[in-house]
């Protein structure tokens, strides 16, 4: 029978082989953290590798995503979907095996990880997400959401300062289900981490009010195991392991040096590793009684089969919620919702309203319909208006609420909001105001490359947010978030546009969606029946000349109003001028190419571009011909209204731009 150090040793060989064949990776991480990775897996992780979605299982994060290595040889050996030639192709094109995990390429990853520090934001994220489920659908004798998460970290990632975010708050929480591994091995890619990283950790997750097991021999199983056992004692709170381990342990001339990160180790290194280690084996050999010993197959399947019967005796106590939370699990939307009902109604009532406060409206229309909103702010909720009606905020004795105060923790809010929708059961939302989209970009970037459904809203949109100045008003931030593949942004006109555009976030179920929202207020748009389903194809013909128009105005969110007016004034001296709203250029952009020819009419090459944002981003559709209304500076302190006059968005400088564009057309 294999010792725990043989098993472990087959994530070493199976990491240096991949690493050396694709010619780049890091296996010191790996080689360093397999006899951690081997007690968890082996002795406490319940997953069934048959079913890597099951509901119950517990959630394992490696936030020091490099190391991807020692995950895809824990999922190879375990039994999950991937294979030898799978780790073989290590790092190259569509592969099984990318160089850092990304969720969806690799059965059993639950989360992508390589921007560091974020996996840990993730896990936290899905710690709550249990705890929050555990407390919308348990009953006395049915704990049927019960599972712990799971995180490795780094050095890098307790560097990064999302990690102060996260587990500030996770302490504040009381995580108790939360338990990470800290991979305390001295180096990172500069060398020995002495020079620039001295902080006693301990002490300092202490202070977050976590659980602590300092000093822990990361090779000996005996101690990772008793320190587990502790950290699962304590479920008033998370819970870190400092485990103290060796980089690249194993390799006899690199262990414990920077060279063993980022880099192969070299054939004569992995031959004399292979030595040290008593691991005779040629490369990516693994013997059968190894492989035996990690084969996580029969009991993944007798947790899954227990939990299952479980399901049934709360499926027959409990029907109704037993339906729901296989509702909820499973994705779908309530039958119940009506989210069309709402363009219609705010149209109907042609309020004139912030879209901050038209999207406040919106919720609390779609909140008692849709239990699986999960919402929050980054410290603005009476700002960004996200706490509708029906908002019940969680804390640590409290879970059965929708809503978190995230405090002043952009990235971790966003970090986290990736976490609770990558373990599902909600759609998350958070708020704060777009300028500070900045602090979190690489999070929303993140569930744009994971392909998960998260709505950030984003408020306060432009100079019009006035006295606060230029440190608050956004410029270029609209142009980054439409920049970002697969994420669609939505700047809406009026509340018919902002209804349109949660419809749109809440109906996008493998996505996310920025919501970008006005601070003042703004007037309601006339539009018929064709006009109001054309909104969600992100762009249409707000206002049409009766004559074949001669120019072309596209603006949105709050310039909407300005090019009406602007059209009108241009009308009454005989010009014929077209008005497009266009809240979404991402759907537009994907509408048939006769729809947007209908909507911008290629032939009419006088268009003026109007938004109180950076211009160069409406060159793409008003061509060299046309012209831009917009922003090439930062803004001022000032009102509103005066700001909105010193930067030229006016009628009479818009009407100015057209009358030039005809008269050079003449």
């Amino acid at each position: 029978m294999p010792s725990r150090f043989e098993l472990a040793n087959a994530i070493r060989a199976l990491s240096m082989d991949a690493v050396q064949k694709a010619k780049s990776g890091h296996p010191g991480a790996p080689m360093g953290m397999a006899d951690i990775a081997e007690v968890l897996w082996n002795d406490y992780l319940k997953h069934n590798p048959a079913n890597p979605h099951w509901a119950d299982r517990d959630r394992f994060v490696l936030s020091n995503g490099h190391g991807s290595m020692l995950l895809y040889s824990l999922l190879h050996l375990t039994g999950y979907e991937l294979t030898l030639e799978d780790l073989q192709n290590f790092r190259q094109l569509h592969s099984k095996t990318p160089g850092h995990p990304e969720l969806g390429y690799t059965p059993g990853v639950e989360t992508t990880t390589g921007p560091l520090g974020q996996g840990l934001a993730n896990a936290v994220g899905m710690a709550i997400a249990e705890r929050t489920l555990a407390a919308h659908f348990n009953q006395p004798g049915h704990n049927i959401v019960d599972h712990y998460t799971y995180v490795f970290v780094g050095d890098g990632c307790l560097m990064e300062g999302i990690s102060h975010e996260v587990c500030s708050l996770a302490g504040t929480q009381g995580l108790g289900k939360l338990v990470a591994f800290y991979d305390s091995n001295g180096i990172s890619i500069d060398g020995e981490i002495e020079g620039w990283f001295t902080d006693d950790t301990a002490k300092r997750f202490e202070a977050y009010g976590w659980h602590v097991v300092p000093n822990v021999d990361g090779h000996n199983p005996e101690e990772v195991k008793a320190a587990i056992e502790l950290a699962r004692q304590h479920d008033d709170r998370p819970s870190l392991i400092i485990c103290t381990t060796v980089i690249g342990f194993g390799a006899p001339n690199k262990q414990g040096k920077e060279e063993a990160h980022g880099a192969p180790l070299g054939d004569d290194e992995i031959a004399a590793a292979r030595r040290q280690l008593g691991w005779p084996h040629a490369p990516f050999h693994v013997p059968e009684e190894v492989y035996q010993d990690w084969d996580a197959a029969e009991r993944g399947a007798q947790a899954e089969n227990d939990w299952n019967a479980r399901f049934e005796r709360y499926q027959a106590d409990h029907p109704e919620l037993a339906k729901e939370l296989q509702r909820r699990l499973k994705g779908q939307l309530p039958s119940t919702l009506k989210s069309e009902k709402l363009i219609e109604e705010a149209q109907e009532k042609g309020e004139t309203l912030a879209t901050r406060k038209a999207s406040l409206a919106c919720l609390n229309e779609l909140g008692p319909d849709l239990p699986e909103l999960f919402g929050g702010s980054a410290d603005l909720a009476p700002s960004n208006l996200t706490f509708w009606k029906g908002s019940r905020a969680i804390n640590r004795d409290h879970f059965e609420g929708n809503y978190l105060h995230y405090g002043v923790r952009e990235f971790g809010m966003g970090g986290i909001m990736n976490g609770i929708s990558a373990h599902g059961g909600f759609i998350p939302y958070g708020a704060t105001f777009l300028t500070f989209m900045e602090y979190m970009h690489n999070a929303v970037r993140m569930a744009a490359l994971m392909n998960r459904q998260a709505i950030f809203v984003y408020t306060h949109d432009s100079i019009g947010l006035g006295e606060d100045g230029p440190t608050h008003q956004p410029i270029e931030q609209l142009s980054a978030l439409r920049s970002t593949p697969n994420l669609s942004t939505w700047r809406p006109c009026d509340a018919t546009e902002t209804a349109a555009a949660w419809h749109a976030a809440i109906h996008r179920r493998g996505a996310p969606t920025a919501l970008v929202l006005s601070r003042q207020n703004l007037a309601p748009q006339q539009r018929d029946k064709h006009q109001l389903a054309d909104i969600q194809r992100g762009g249409y013909v707000l206002k049409d000349s009766d004559d074949p128009a001669q120019a072309i105005l596209i603006a949105t969110g709050s310039e909407v109003d300005l090019a009406i007016q602007a059209a009108d004034a241009l009308e009454a001296e005989g010009k014929a001028v077209r008005v497009v709203s266009m809240p979404s250029t991402d759907v537009f952009d994907a509408q048939p190419q006769s729809y947007r020819d209908a909507v911008l009419l290629p032939n009419v090459r006088q268009r003026v571009a109007i938004e109180a944002s950076h211009r160069v981003y409406w060159h793409k559709y008003v061509g060299l011909d046309g012209r831009i209304v917009g922003m090439d500076s930062f803004g001022e302190s000032a009102p509103a209204g005066d700001l909105f006059k010193y930067y030229n968005f006016t009628v009479e400088n818009v009407v100015a731009q057209v009358r030039e564009l005809l008269e050079g057309g003449e």
